[in-house]
């Protein structure tokens, strides 16, 4: 398995074969990439994908994701940590944060349509060949591409033509995007991401609304409910543990919102989970 180490930097390329034992916790820690061929399953953190076409996942540390069903075809595996590639330090250059990940609105995947992202899987195969002293920015140089590659074809496949037209809109969406990941457990309120923002509460609202996008409010409460989801799937936290480290200081009302937002009481929800 190709893997390039560097003091504190991790890259590597996992060829995931049908049929062969594939332990996905081991890069649970990561930031990955996924490439899946069409006619593979998939679970990522509480949903599920049936493919009829080639598909890029791009999946955070710590999400819990595993593969169901295999095709005839090897799917792919990049995954690295931060010292290797910061998105966030080096978000001028990629602009994926909020979009590929840490996006609170969806799961971020592409379909592929055509074979460039398979071009540069393969050249980052080729690389680790190499064995080359300039091995490390040229995987970085690659992984880029992917990145930038990936950005371009989500926007075409997920937003809309208002987002997409207008550049100051997007980076706006994108802001908020990145401000609820990184502040969900603490700030709850509109007005707190809205001082983040530099505008008033009420022109949050409206941008939002304009675009047709749900409302910031909601935004933020589904977020700490699918953290509530991941929780109550993937740990032995009780409901009332798992709303205070949400922020609900009234466990009666934070089983209230889980059971509107999802339809289950936290029970159920976390027996039906277990029972999959």
């Amino acid at each position: 398995m190709p893997e390039f180490h560097n003091q504190l930097k991790t890259l590597g390329l996992r060829e995931i074969l049908p049929y062969a034992p594939f332990e996905a916790m081991e890069y649970h820690s990561y930031i990955k990439i996924l490439l899946a061929p069409k006619g593979y399953h998939l679970q990522i953190d509480l949903q599920r994908f049936e493919l009829d076409t080639a598909t890029l996942f791009f999946i955070n540390p710590h999400q819990h994701f595993k593969i169901t069903n295999m095709s005839t075809e090897a799917a792919y595996l990049i995954y690295y940590n931060r010292d290797f590639y910061c998105i966030q330090i080096h978000d001028e250059e990629v602009a994926c944060d909020g979009l590929l990940f840490n996006n609170v609105q969806n799961m971020p995947q592409i379909s592929l349509q055509d074979d460039s992202i398979f071009q540069l899987f393969a050249s980052i195969q080729e690389e680790f060949r190499l064995k080359d002293s300039s091995q490390e920015e040229m995987i970085r140089t690659y992984l880029k591409q992917i990145l930038i590659k990936s950005v371009r074809i989500w926007k075409k496949q997920h937003l809309n033509a208002e987002i997409l037209e207008d550049k100051q809109e997007l980076e706006f969406f994108r802001r908020f995007t990145v401000l609820v990941e990184n502040h969900y457990k603490e700030k709850h309120q509109v007005s707190a991401y809205a001082e983040l923002m530099h505008v008033a509460p009420k022109t949050l609202a409206h941008k939002f609304k304009r675009l047709k996008l749900p409302s910031p409010s909601e935004v933020i409460t589904e977020r700490r409910i699918l953290e509530a989801k991941r929780l109550l799937a993937h740990t032995p936290l009780s409901a009332k543990e798992i709303g205070y480290y949400l922020g609900y200081d009234d466990p009666a009302y934070f089983s209230r919102i889980f059971t509107q937002m999802t339809g289950f009481t936290t029970s159920a929800f976390r027996k039906k989970f277990q029972e999959k």
